[in-house]
C-alpha cells in the first residue's frame, strides 16, 4: 500500500519546496507540478509532490490523520 500525505508549501527554491506537515518541516521535489506557489497544499509521496490540493480537502485529510494517530495510541 502506498501513502501520500498533504503538506503546505512554505518556501520554493527551483524544483524543491519546503513543506509543513502540521509542524514538521521537510523538503520535496515539485517538478511534476506547474503553477504551485507558497501557501498551496500539495499531496506528497516519497519526496515528490504529486498533485495540488484544495485547502479545505487538505485540512480535512490532516484532521483524519490526527484522528487515526490518536486511535492508534
Amino acid at each position: 500500500m502506498c501513502l501520500a500525505v498533504p503538506a503546505k508549501i512554505t518556501a520554493i527554491d527551483g524544483d524543491e519546496a519546503v513543506l509543513d506537515y502540521g509542524g514538521v518541516t521537510r523538503k520535496a521535489n515539485i517538478s511534476m507540478l506547474s503553477g504551485v506557489s507558497i501557501g498551496d497544499y500539495v499531496l506528497v509521496h516519497v519526496g515528490y509532490a504529486i498533485s495540488k490540493m484544495d485547502e479545505a480537502e487538505a485540512l480535512e485529510t490532516l484532521k483524519l490523520w490526527d484522528e487515526m494517530l490518536e486511535a492508534a495510541e
